[in-house]
């Protein structure tokens, strides 16, 4: 993984206000946490951004920088945590890890489905990604960007599970082996639906009545043999 440099600077000040306030002059508020204590601290948002643009998770390993400190050694870390406005997606806040050149961590990265699954293209099945993040060991050098799962070879019905992928040398897979990544469902009835109902159109044709129904025959036979009502007579003038 490609290392990146992000400069921050340490804050003592604390607090919702105090985080609001930040953010109005441009910067977010940080934690940085080395395993025995937490600094506060802030970064500035749109460099964090940058670093993730692009990228399929949002595991950094990153070369701190403390403004205004230039007598530090460099200090390596990984961006822990992001956290984000759920309304204007703002970046809100950092959570910074420390971490040692020689020391394994555990870190999540994204699993990425690689080539198209024979059950979606020969029996028009669908490919569902069951497991979208992968729990592995490493060093922080050797973090990998993603885990690729081929699912070329599932038809419906199959599961492609953690045993089956191939995690990079240096990596260790921490999920249980045999839980599922991919797999690929039937069709679903809607679009089943859609396919067989044009063609039972094209088949049945619509009834036609040219002639006349038994029982309406009947109900109109019964109508002629009924017997006329007799008419209403009319009085004469020579009557009345």
């Amino acid at each position: 993984m490609a290392m990146q440099e992000l400069t921050i600077k340490r804050r003592t000040a604390t607090g919702k206000e105090v985080a609001k306030r930040l953010r109005r002059e441009g910067v977010v508020p940080a934690v940085l946490y080395d395993g025995r204590k937490a600094e506060t601290v802030t970064v500035d948002p749109k460099a964090v951004l940058r670093m993730i643009h692009g990228h399929e998770g949002t595991t950094q390993l990153l070369t701190l920088k403390f403004d205004g400190e230039a007598g530090n050694g460099a200090r390596l870390a990984i961006i822990r945590e992001l956290q984000f406005d759920p309304v204007t997606e703002q970046l809100l806040h950092v959570d910074l890890q420390e971490v040692s050149v020689d020391r394994a961590i555990t870190v999540h990265v994204t699993v990425r489905p690689v080539g198209e699954a024979a059950g979606v293209r020969e029996q028009k099945g669908i490919l569902n990604l069951v497991l979208y993040e992968l729990a592995v060991s490493c060093l922080p050098t050797a973090i990998p960007e993603r885990i690729d799962a081929d699912v070329s070879a599932l038809m419906i019905g199959d599961v492609l599970k953690v045993a089956d992928l191939r995690a990079p040398e240096g990596v260790r897979i921490l999920n249980d082996p045999g839980q599922a990544v991919a797999t690929v469902a039937p069709p679903m009835a809607e679009e089943v639906a859609a396919v067989v109902a044009p063609t039972a159109a094209a088949v049945t044709e619509p009834e036609v009545l040219t002639e006349r129904k038994p029982k309406e025959e009947e109900a109109a036979a019964g109508d002629d043999k009924r017997p006329a009502r007799p008419a209403r007579a009319e009085k004469s003038e020579k009557d009345k």
